[in-house]
């Protein structure tokens, strides 16, 4: 619906279960007149009217449900992933794509080695949402609008994220110089846990809102061509020192995929907390059967 309402295009939901992808996007058409707006979107059960597409959102997969964590999704996942992105290959190889199901990064990468696509083209949208989030906490915390921070996440998206208090600016200045060490633990360790906050409070289901906010910037981003800086999950080959590896950084976007990945000056305990939750990432990666 964000991305219907921001007039970025023509959008064909799709989805196995039938009825489903047409239901909803019936639903969705029907709300143009009260809204006043105009925008093209059908859905299907047909996986093959993705044809031709420049920009692939996945999303399909099991929902987290309380007291699960991403990477217990992976078996589960994988699977449906992998299908997914065999026709994409087959359909749209052309198209930018956006992973969003979880575990993110590991996702990522199975529809990253599944497709053949270039790793410019494929992106996890996972450490730009936990970047809002920490935005969004410290605005809370200093009562300070969103607009005048610029908050900082990489590493995994889930409980290997690493919210960047040091790089994080709040008016020009850095967050460790506002906030005492004690507050600035509590703040990390809420964004961290942000996520399944969310789902066990729903009891059912995960967080729907701030993560389609977080996507339609990441399209947005796309399909203006705007080669502006976003924390996504992207391939890295000798970035940051790893190779064979998706995993949260921040990168230009633009209507082409990624322009370049910026690599940040971490510091010595910073680095050692970003290596540490890649061996964890990979560690998984060795369960996935590529």
């Amino acid at each position: 619906m964000r991305l219907a309402e921001a007039g970025l295009g023509e959008i064909m939901l799709c989805d196995v279960v039938k009825g489903l992808a047409q239901g909803k996007a019936q639903d969705m058409h029907d709300s143009q007149a009260a809204l006043k707006y105009r925008y093209s979107i059908e859905g299907s059960d047909d996986i093959s009217k993705i044809q031709g597409s420049q920009v692939i959102i996945i999303t399909a997969g099991l929902a987290r449900k309380p007291g699960m964590t991403r990477e217990e999704l992976l078996q589960k996942n994988s699977q449906i992933i992998k299908e997914i992105a065999l026709q994409i290959k087959d359909k749209a190889p052309q198209a930018i794509v956006i992973v969003v199901t979880n575990p993110l990064d590991l996702m990522t990468y199975l529809v990253l080695k599944t497709s053949k696509l270039s790793p410019k083209r494929v992106v996890g949208m996972g450490v730009n949402l936990d970047a809002a989030r920490f935005t969004n906490l410290i605005s809370r915390e200093l009562n300070i609008p969103n607009t005048e921070i610029n908050a900082l996440v990489i590493g995994a998206h889930g409980e290997g994220m690493l919210p960047l208090a040091r790089l994080t600016q709040v008016k020009g200045v850095s967050l460790e110089e506002l906030i005492d060490e004690a507050k600035l633990k509590k703040l990390i360790a809420a964004t961290v846990n942000r996520g399944a906050e969310v789902v066990s409070l729903l009891g059912s289901g995960s967080a729907y809102f701030a993560p389609s906010a977080a996507l339609l910037e990441v399209v947005r981003a796309v399909a203006g061509n705007q080669k502006r800086a976003i924390g996504l999950s992207v391939y890295l080959n000798g970035e940051y020192g790893l190779k064979d590896i998706c995993i949260g950084v921040p990168c230009l976007l633009g209507k082409n995929g990624i322009e370049k990945i910026i690599e940040l000056d971490l510091n010595s305990e910073e680095r050692q907390a970003f290596l540490k939750t890649a061996d964890s990432i990979k560690a998984n990666l060795a369960h996935l059967k590529i």
